[in-house]
């Protein structure tokens, strides 16, 4: 997009906000849509697909930052494969797995923890000074995962019998976290369709030999058709590459703070969604678990001074590097 063009749409009232409503809700649809359509086409291969489209149609426009800062990329070649492998890699791909066995509300709701599970790993790995209230934020949000895990009986904990799905998503959620806390420390001066552009060409290539060994030993792959199509392109459009650009651009706005509140509509979405696509009812522990996560990401994350981690779906979207 040329600098005439985002000015221009810089300046539509209200832009920022509607694409802050919509970011979540193609994040939703994320969710939703892979629990729907996991049947049709393996999880391995969603997540590979996904990127490949991506990158296709990103890598035009970010080619010529890729050559422009080839000797940075070079140079900081390895954070930016343990940075892609993280999110780009590992995030979507346990994304996909978890919709196995799990409901799109649970991925929606774990998925909703991330500021938790990066005050948790910042605290631990980089010494963040946490305040009593953010202790008290984390203990409360990982109740509420533990509530929707154990679907409100603890009985399914201590005979383990949860969902294999809710615990590959609590993995996805911290492999984001790890992913944010290296991007803190490892921070790549590139501009952000660069590194977005970088991250997911690297990311594609640390799927691959997960796809292939899948594709060839296991699932066979799938058939590609309209049934089988049309979500690999909503992937990689919608939760893909709008919503990086809507995110970035109301963060720019209206910053950072006031944009991650927006975050809290991803769950709300996602209950509807699934109950409109899916028939997933709502249960009681989901209201109980998701009110303390709620209450949890609201106490960890008001104190802070200032929001340095991107959240799954803001990534490399370079927001820390312009």
């Amino acid at each position: 997009m040329s600098s005439e063009n985002a000015g221009v749409l810089s300046r539509i009232p209200g832009l920022a906000y509607i694409g802050l409503v919509l970011t979540p809700l193609f994040w939703a649809g994320n969710a939703v849509v892979a629990r729907g359509t996991v049947e049709n086409i393996p999880p391995l291969s969603m997540s590979f697909w996904r990127w490949v489209i991506a990158l296709a149609i990103l890598l035009p426009f970010g080619l010529p930052g890729i050559w422009r800062h080839r000797q940075i990329i070079r140079q900081r070649f390895g954070s930016m494969l343990a940075l892609a492998t993280f999110s780009v890699g590992a995030f979507n791909t346990l994304l996909y797995l978890a919709a196995t066995t799990t409901t799109a509300t649970n991925i929606a709701l774990i998925n909703a923890t991330i500021p938790i599970f990066v005050a948790l790993l910042a605290w631990i790995l980089l010494g963040d000074r946490t305040r009593p209230i953010q202790v008290l934020g984390i203990v409360l949000a990982i109740t509420g995962i533990v509530t929707v895990i154990a679907r409100g009986d603890l009985s399914v904990l201590t005979s383990l019998q949860a969902q294999p799905g809710d615990l590959i998503m609590v993995a996805a959620v911290f492999s984001w976290g790890l992913f944010s806390v290296l991007l803190r420390r490892q921070a790549v001066p590139l501009p952000a369709l660069t590194f977005l552009t970088t991250q997911i060409l690297l990311g594609t290539l640390v799927v691959l030999p997960f796809y292939l060994t899948d594709l060839i030993f296991f699932s066979g792959g799938f058939e590609l058709s309209e049934s089988t199509a049309m979500p690999l392109l909503y992937f990689a459009i919608f939760p893909g590459i709008l919503a990086y650009g809507f995110w970035n651009h109301g963060v720019h706005k209206i910053g950072p703070a006031r944009a991650a509140i927006f975050m809290y509509l991803t769950p709300v979405f996602a209950s509807i969604l699934a109950g409109i696509f899916l028939a997933e009812s709502l249960g009681l522990f989901h209201v109980m678990g998701g009110a303390l996560i709620l209450a949890g990401l609201v106490l960890a994350t008001q104190t802070r001074k200032r929001t340095d981690y991107p959240t799954p779906e803001q990534s490399a979207k370079g927001d820390t590097h312009d």
